[in-house]
């Protein structure tokens, strides 16, 4: 199983230097790839903007957003232009996790329904594969650049409804968990699985989930302070349970690392509670 390493990209305090220091660090030491988190109503830096900047720095390592909250953006070519982008400029290193999110206030500030996000997923998905499968769509063709994979960069879905799983046999080429533990992510793998055969498809699903973590004399501190504060929308209770939840010893993060690598995970995410570049090291230490 691959490990990545989340960026920092949605830790208060983050800056231009912690950003791309991290991303360097992150492929000098042999990490599989660069995940970002998404939300707009926080002070993060925007998803697909953070892997651009990484990808500027970086040249083997893979980035993935992990997920990209795709039903709230303005509109699908816009969004399919960018991944393209990104995709290019990095020589196809882009892996386009997506979900439909929940977040009321994301999706009130972005003048979409939040009860809309479901049809608007599909549709939206269905039009960016056209795009990159370079469907025409004005006078001067198709919309470009065209991704550095054909028929696009790789699509991941994330989630765990019913829907989610249908996506990933109709659009994706895997699934991501979003938490939680192996055994509901072994459940969860099953059912991607069994989407996947359902629609014909050949070969395997990409399987990946996240843990947090946090290393050091202040991991625990570092690790409450964080995702209290990013998961605060959820209520004390849901976010101390994943608080809680977040490695803060070398040897949990290699429990986790094994127990998900024998659930049948294909890459494992671990995501930063801290900004500190020595995290990234300590994280290699640990899991490499």
């Amino acid at each position: 199983m691959k490990v990545g390493i989340g960026l920092p990209s949605t830790i208060p305090g983050v800056g231009r230097a912690s950003l791309l220091d991290w991303a360097r660090r992150a492929e000098e030491r042999g990490f599989s790839s660069l995940g970002t988190i998404d939300r707009l109503v926080f002070a993060n830096y925007e998803s697909l903007i953070a892997l651009a900047a990484a990808a500027a720095v970086t040249e083997r390592i893979g980035l993935l957003t992990d997920i990209l909250i795709v039903p709230y953006r303005a509109n699908a070519a816009l969004l399919a232009k960018q991944a393209a982008t990104i995709d290019s400029l990095s020589g196809g290193r882009l892996t386009l996790g997506v979900s439909v999110g929940g977040r009321e206030d994301d999706y009130a500030v972005s003048e979409v329904r939040l009860d809309s996000r479901g049809k608007r997923m599909d549709a939206m998905l269905r039009e960016m594969k056209e795009i990159w499968s370079g469907a025409e769509r004005g006078f001067a063709g198709p919309i470009g650049p065209p991704p550095a994979r054909s028929g696009g960069p790789e699509l991941v879905i994330g989630g765990s409804a019913d829907a989610a799983f249908r996506r990933v046999g109709e659009f994706g080429d895997g699934w991501t968990m979003g938490g939680g533990g192996p055994d509901r992510f072994a459940a969860g793998a099953e059912k991607a699985r069994t989407a996947w055969r359902a629609a014909g498809r050949e070969g395997e699903p990409r399987l990946l989930t996240l843990c947090y973590f946090a290393l050091g004399e202040t991991a625990r501190q570092d690790a409450d302070s964080y995702l209290h504060t990013y998961y605060g929308f959820a209520g004390d209770k849901v976010a101390g349970m994943i608080a809680g939840s977040a490695a803060v010893t070398p040897e949990t993060l290699v429990q986790y690392r094994d127990a998900f690598a024998a659930a049948g995970a294909d890459e494992l995410i671990c995501y930063p509670c801290s900004t500190d570049l020595r995290q990234v090291d300590l994280l290699a230490d640990a899991v490499l």
